[in-house]
């Protein structure tokens, strides 16, 4: 049995650099893997997908304008005449 042998009590093999960098291409790819699943699960337990579906409230604009002049962004003036506005849409 050889010196290098004896160290490594048989389990190197004698690969070589290229083995080392295997052993380092594998080792990141395996933690890699355990962060994709991490983040999926916790993704997936949020409950939802985070897309609105088509006609959803989000993006009705007298909505909007309603809450800009719930927050005092507008005034009542200003809501109204643009109120009218959206009512006369094409």
């Amino acid at each position: 049995m050889s010196e290098e042998d004896a160290m490594m009590y048989g389990w190197y093999g004698g690969g070589g650099i290229w083995g080392w960098v295997l052993m380092g291409v594998v080792m990141l790819l395996f933690w890699g893997g355990v962060a994709a699943v991490v983040v999926l699960l916790v993704r997936g337990s949020r409950g939802g997908t985070g897309h609105y579906p088509p006609g959803a409230p989000h993006d009705d604009p007298e909505r909007i304008l309603a809450q800009r002049f719930a927050r005092g962004e507008i005034d009542e003036t200003e809501y109204r005449a643009r109120l009218d506005a959206l009512g006369r849409r094409p």
